[in-house]
């Protein structure tokens, strides 16, 4: 077992989760030694949330923006380690994600692009520890989605011989994993997660998000509005498949307000958009894995009780848990697979599955920079 850290920032653009990870040669095998989360603060959000629009000097701001994450990625690894009482000198590799501000894929041009913001160079340089890092474009430059990559990885960590299993992380977009035993693993973006609950509970309440769901529980779910969200093309348009904030942002949103929202109670928009988190993932498993015995939940909106007990009352005969019943917390999850995407680069094996992505074929993922000196966290 040799010793990666995993970073992930999410579309979410809460903060940073950071794990300190062993892996095996082979990567089938994997286990959190530590975590750490650092919150983004409202200056950075603000700014990674603008980015995702054109906008004055974007690429002045974005540059300054990709060192700030670097940043933010190096603190918390360094109260990771510093946890673990682990030296750099034996950590081999730090995945990072970046943060993602545009996804494209396949558009345009016939490739599109994928861009996360991250200094790699400059993580590299005050970390001390080897970055891989860029982990969707070379994907999407093979005429893949960039997206999701954690299908490979949950199929090692939580698929069964014996039953159909599905994961489903529910960050600011929702991505599912089928498990189905004996068989291919598949997987793709489903709907929205938590971007659209996110940014309505600010607009209406001042807070970041609706904490345990309680806001949304005190509203009504309203069936011509869900109906309406639901017939966006997206939903029913086949994998592979991935979104974003480039789709499901607040125009998105207000354009189908305008249609199917008139003297709608915010409280009750809220519960409706809780609704269509539920209902895009479910209506997703029951087409494509309609045997799944067990969903395993992940993510932010884990801890959201309403999307739970929503997800449980659409899906009867599944058991629908957290991913901590099984022992791995919910935030820790996504920054767990990019310290599994990290031991894949350096031991040479393809991070991606071209059922899942549609890629032409299995790629190397990421690009390397080399670690420059002993760095701010700590020294060999």
């Amino acid at each position: 077992m040799a010793l990666f850290l995993g970073c992930m920032s999410g579309t979410s653009l809460d903060g940073v989760d950071a794990v300190l990870a062993e892996v095996d040669a082979s990567g089938s095998r994997t286990s959190v030694c530590a975590h750490a989360y650092e919150p983004f603060d409202e200056q950075l959000r603000e700014e990674l949330l603008a980015l995702n629009a054109s906008g004055p000097d974007e690429l002045h701001r974005a540059s300054l923006a990709a060192n700030e994450i670097a940043r933010r990625y190096a603190a918390v690894c360094s109260r990771v380690l510093e946890q673990a009482g682990v030296p750099t000198h034996r950590v081999v590799a730090l995945g990072a994600h970046g943060q993602t501000v545009r996804h494209r894929p396949q558009e345009f041009d016939g490739t599109g692009y994928t861009v996360q913001l991250l200094n790699g160079a400059l993580l590299a340089e005050l970390g001390g520890i080897d970055v891989v890092c860029d982990l969707r474009s070379r994907d999407v430059a093979a005429g893949g989605q960039g997206a999701p990559l954690v299908p490979a990885f949950h199929a090692g960590l939580f698929g069964r011989e014996q039953q159909d299993v599905a994961v489903l992380n529910l960050g600011g977009i929702a991505n599912l994993t089928l498990l189905p035993r004996g068989g291919a693993v598949l997987g793709y973006d489903c709907g929205p997660g938590n971007v659209l609950l996110d940014l309505w509970c600010a607009r209406h309440t001042g807070q970041r998000f609706d904490d345990g769901g309680r806001w949304a529980a005190g509203g009504r779910c309203d069936a011509a509005l869900l109906q309406a969200l639901l017939d966006d093309p997206f939903f029913s348009r086949q994998p592979p498949k991935s979104t974003g904030r480039d789709l499901f942002d607040a125009a998105w949103l207000e354009r189908v307000l305008a249609r199917a929202g008139h003297g709608l109670a915010a409280q009750d928009v809220q519960a409706t958009l809780v609704a269509l988190t539920v209902q895009a993932a479910a209506r997703a498993l029951q087409q494509d894995q309609p045997g799944t015995r067990q969903l395993l939940v992940c993510g932010g909106g884990a801890l959201n009780a309403g999307l739970m007990a929503g997800l449980r009352a659409a899906l009867p005969g599944t058991d629908v848990q957290p991913t901590s019943a099984l022992g791995v917390p919910v935030g820790q999850v996504e920054a767990l697979a990019f310290a599994w995407l990290a031991a894949a680069f350096c031991g040479g094996r393809p991070g991606n599955l071209p059922a899942v992505t549609g890629a032409r074929g299995p790629r190397l993922l990421g690009a390397l920079h080399r670690a420059g000196g002993a760095g701010l966290v700590g020294g060999a």
